[in-house]
């Protein structure tokens, strides 16, 4: 097996997300839908924007698999996004003839005012599209595809909450095969049902309710 490395392509609000997956070794048995049950997952939990709502994420496999085994060529993988249907103009890839009003206040917290400096760009929009969470989608679907190679040695991975805020799950004697709230309705998951279904209420009252200052405007 060789380096196992991806790359990924894509804005939050274009056609879709695309990731190349480099170093998989051949004849590994791998499916779409096992790759888009990870997906599932990542839609889930405490905290999911309105986003999540009007998404359906799936992966299609565009290469480097063939019968339902990896061929040791790079994986390509495409994951559709649904709300460009509403971003076809601003996020055209031929030119137009009216340009999409430019964003010129970054964000505080975001990579927006680091990403203009760095391109000289006057608009923000393009970095607001590439640094965007929506771009973790296409990282969750590579992990999906290492997770399935580690199931060939017996290695499992697995995740849980261990505390938010004063709410703490205690400690974790064994491992389970998956955490007691892997359930969708619950709002986060943890190996102890008790905490994980009295926490959601914590985040809000642990977060700093200060306020940032006003964004500078991009001149």
């Amino acid at each position: 097996m060789g380096r196992f490395r991806f790359f990924t392509a894509g804005e939050s609000h274009g056609r879709g997300l695309v990731a190349i997956v480099e170093g998989m070794v051949a004849d590994l048995s791998l499916e779409a839908a096992y790759i888009n049950r990870e997906l599932k997952r990542r839609q889930q939990g405490y905290g999911r924007g309105a986003r999540m709502k009007i998404e359906e994420d799936k992966a299609d496999i565009m290469a480097g698999v063939r019968y339902g085994l990896t061929t040791g060529g790079p994986i390509a993988l495409f994951i559709a996004n649904r709300d460009w249907q509403n971003w076809q103009q601003a996020m055209s890839v031929t030119p137009v003839d009216e340009e999409a009003e430019p964003v010129t206040c970054p964000r505080p917290g975001h990579a927006d005012l680091a990403g203009v400096t760095k391109y000289g760009l006057k608009d923000i929009r393009p970095v607001m599209e590439r640094a965007s969470a929506r771009e973790t989608a296409a990282r969750v679907a590579v992990g999906a595809i290492a997770r399935r190679f580690l199931e060939e040695f017996g290695i499992a991975l697995h995740s849980h909450t261990i505390a938010i805020g004063h709410v703490s799950s205690g400690s974790i004697t064994s491992c389970h095969p998956e955490p007691s709230s892997s359930c969708p309705s619950e709002p986060s998951t943890s190996h102890h049902p008790q905490p994980s279904s009295s926490c959601h209420s914590e985040p809000a009252s642990s977060c700093h309710s200060g306020r940032s200052e006003e964004s500078p405007t991009l001149r």
